[in-house]
């Protein structure tokens, strides 16, 4: 399943790492792999792209998705090392339904 992306949040069902948008912005996000980083939405997106596909139990297919894990990792302004070692690890959080608005029920007629 892709990265599941809404307003305050981005999870993903193959990797435990998230996305959220930082305390008091409207436009700066956080991303579990990556503390102390504040990142665009775009950013946070291929953040979160790359964690999916390398956190998936299978190594990455070298002729098929290295080019593409070099490349997301050069758009974060890291090396693919780096960014991988970072993904191996536990999450220091992760995205909890806190962290997203309740929304009203559109049934209950709210």
């Amino acid at each position: 399943m892709p990265v599941t992306i809404s307003d305050r949040t981005m999870t993903s069902d193959r990797s435990p790492h998230a996305a959220r948008l930082a305390p008091g912005t409207q436009d700066h996000w956080e991303v579990s792999w990556l503390p102390g980083r504040r990142l665009t939405r775009n950013e946070a997106i291929t953040a979160m792209t790359l964690a999916e596909t390398c956190s998936t139990t299978a190594a990455p297919d070298p002729d098929r998705q290295w080019p593409f894990i070099e490349g997301w990792a050069a758009e974060l302004g890291i090396t693919t090392g780096h960014a991988i070692t970072r993904i191996s690890a536990v999450p220091a959080w992760t995205a909890t339904p806190e962290t997203e608005p309740e929304r009203p029920d559109p049934e209950a007629g709210e």
